[in-house]
């Protein structure tokens, strides 16, 4: 999962592919996989204090999902931990919803992240997937 995560991020597979795999595979969960996405978006944002940067707030205006969605309605008007503490409670019906808005934030975040403070490179694993 975490793998699959990453290679979205970084182009090594298609969003869509990556979001299938994700969301079909046999040992889908959506606690786990919320949480991972959950930690990693939070991780990767540089403003540890509100969570909110430019780049997040441009990941959250491109999710490629309607923007009268639950999931991108409750990111664009809350503040980022309430909305992933509304996000998790929501219905199941929202969960692949959810996931699809987090992994491209994710994917938004880390690629501005990968492009300034890591654009000499780095040595975190999961930035030297082949």
């Amino acid at each position: 999962m975490e793998e699959i995560i990453n290679q979205v991020a970084q182009d090594k597979i298609d969003f869509n592919e990556g979001l299938k795999f994700l969301l079909e595979n046999e040992q889908y969960n959506f606690e786990e996989l919320f949480t991972t996405l959950k930690n990693y978006i939070f991780n990767v944002i540089p403003n540890k204090t509100d969570y909110n940067s430019e780049t997040y707030q441009k990941a959250i205006n491109t999710i490629p999902l309607k923007p009268t969605y639950t999931p991108i309605v409750i990111l664009k008007n809350y503040s980022t931990r309430i909305a992933f503490n509304k996000l998790f409670t929501l219905p199941k019906i929202e969960n692949k919803k959810t996931i699809t808005a987090l992994l491209w934030v994710f994917k938004i975040t880390d690629t501005e992240r990968r492009n300034t403070e890591f654009k000499n490179g780095c040595a975190h694993f999961w930035h030297q997937i082949e």
